[in-house]
């Protein structure tokens, strides 16, 4: 797929993996709209890279499809599709209290939470959006639309606390086909990336000791994935046309551990 010209949605775009890639779309002449909550962070990526903000809340029907109609006014309907937004907690399923050995579990409202970003709210935007690409004609080559989304290394080995968020992320590898496959005779691609351990705004307020830490853990090379790397394979997933229904892990060969 050739890129220049094209119009695309970055949902997450307002920081991390997705501002990045927003940013590198930009520079292969795409044309960006940003989905986000944080409108300070957004309207500035927007306006560093010629895009458009849209305040949007990936768990909310109306907030997406204003999201959407506002993008599409201002870029057209867009041919690629960037799913960053995300979020996370760490409680376990079931715990003791060390203190005076009460027990309790993981509060299910907030377990739901975080399905309903991560795994729902990645759906719907993947939904809304395949329906607006099979409005446009197809190009040359049959393809009409690129479909990027974002899942963990969790889905495969998440760590104690994670169950909530491995399920999450799971969902979306486990959905990535089966989507790839509902809209093949449409031309609209889809594929997954399962990033490792980032230095996105989650972990750049550690201390510099901690995330030597996390680096250390790594195979090779041991540090902290850089958000240009993400950007790096999202944006070759919409330029490659023989990119299809892969989810593919992006953590200089980590394996998680328990905890």
């Amino acid at each position: 797929m050739n890129l220049e010209g094209m119009s695309a949605v970055v949902t997450g775009g307002a920081s991390g993996l997705g501002a990045a890639t927003a940013r590198l779309l930009a520079s292969h002449g795409v044309k960006v709209a940003i989905f986000d909550m944080n409108a300070d962070k957004g309207e500035a990526v927007a306006a560093e890279i010629g895009g458009v903000f849209c305040n949007v809340n990936v768990t909310d029907n109306d907030s997406v499809d204003a999201g959407f109609a506002k993008a599409r006014a201002a870029i057209g309907q867009e041919r690629i599709l960037i799913n960053c937004a995300g979020t996370g907690n760490a409680v376990k399923t079931a715990s003791r209290s060390k203190e005076d050995g009460s027990i309790k579990h993981f509060p299910l409202d907030a377990f739901d939470r975080i399905i309903q970003i991560n795994l729902v709210g990645t759906f719907r935007c993947i939904a809304k959006s395949a329906a607006g690409m099979l409005s446009l004609p197809p190009l040359d080559n049959g393809e009409r639309g690129a479909i990027v989304n974002t899942a963990s290394v969790a889905a495969e080995d998440g760590q104690i606390g994670q169950a909530a968020y491995s399920a999450s992320k799971g969902g979306v590898v486990g959905m990535t086909l089966p989507i790839a496959r509902d809209l093949s005779s449409e031309g609209i691609r889809v594929n997954t990336i399962l990033p490792g351990i980032f230095n996105t705004p989650l972990l750049q307020g550690a201390p510099d000791n901690v995330k030597a830490a996390l680096g250390a853990t790594v195979l090779f090379p041991k540090r902290l994935g850089m958000p240009e790397e993400y950007a790096s394979l999202a944006v070759e997933m919409c330029r490659n046309s023989y990119f299809n229904g892969e989810d593919v892990r992006l953590d200089g060969g980590i394996r998680m551990a328990p905890r």
